[in-house]
């Protein structure tokens, strides 16, 4: 079978079909067998399991997670990728889906399942907020920017800190598992990549949360309760709730936690009725 674990293997079949990764698109292909067994290792998929996959490029991952026994879903955006792909997973137990993933219907997967993906950098920050946001897969493993990574674990008062750590926060245990150098790749990345296990708490998409979260970090210099102000908040109401979770009024809004975003929604709530 043909190996998709070396670069030059990788350039002879994306020659063969005229092809060349797309950076527009995020491209880049794993090629470091070691590291693409820690990706299945860290899934640990069960015999017949459903796997779900964004971006399989080559089919490199989808490969080797349907060979570790998963029946694997994969979502590709890139139509020039068809033959290439029905080549590379020939016999293999996987549906192949064309088109974007940020449209796909994700509340047809069933709750509880896993995910699994190299994604593409261009789209990472948007699915998973979907994906959190939508609760319908109970882990994802998922190899990312270390950029992304890094502001999906980030800590209150971190410079990676924002709405996406909150969004992550609120719906899901975070852990980093290790780096993936750019020479893991082809084409080789400006960026290290970074493993990532997001495992679902369960914890339904708040609206309301996330509208005063994204309010508060709107102009991320300015504090809190300025922010607050100018998106509507009276000004009493704002001061009377700092006070009285015990915020200094000049606070911003990258040093308040998940929960006391909710206590604080909670307040405003409060004294508006």
């Amino acid at each position: 079978m043909l190996s998709l674990t070396k670069p030059s293997t990788v350039r002879k079949l994306l020659g063969r079909y005229g092809l060349a990764a797309d950076r527009r698109l995020g491209q880049n292909f794993l090629v470091d067998a070691g590291l693409l067994d820690v990706i299945v290792r860290a899934a640990d998929v069960a015999p017949g399991q459903e796997v779900w996959e964004v971006g399989p490029g080559l089919g490199t991952l989808t490969r080797a997670l349907a060979e570790a026994g998963a029946r694997v879903h994969a979502i590709e955006k890139d139509t020039r990728l068809e033959p290439v792909l029905r080549e590379t997973l020939a016999g293999l137990p996987v549906e192949l889906t064309f088109g974007d993933a940020l449209e796909h219907d994700w509340l047809k997967v069933p709750p509880g399942s896993l995910f699994v993906s190299n994604l593409p950098y261009n789209v990472a920050t948007p699915l998973l907020t979907e994906l959190l946001r939508q609760g319908r897969f109970g882990r994802m493993v998922v190899l990312l920017q270390r950029e992304v990574a890094d502001r999906l674990a980030a800590a209150p008062g971190t410079p990676a800190y924002g709405l996406l750590s909150l969004r992550a926060a609120h719906h899901a245990r975070v852990r980093k598992l290790r780096d993936f150098p750019p020479e893991a790749f082809y084409p080789r990345p400006k960026v290290t990549s970074t493993l990532v296990e997001l495992e679902h708490t369960g914890a339904p998409d708040d609206p309301e949360l996330f509208h005063l979260i994204a309010a508060g970090f709107a102009q991320r210099r300015k504090t809190l309760r300025k922010n607050l102000e100018q998106a509507g908040w009276p000004r009493t109401r704002v001061a009377a709730a700092l006070e009285r979770l015990g915020l200094d009024p000049r606070v911003r809004a990258e040093r308040l936690d998940a929960q006391t975003f909710r206590d604080l929604r909670a307040l405003l709530a409060e004294d508006a009725s």
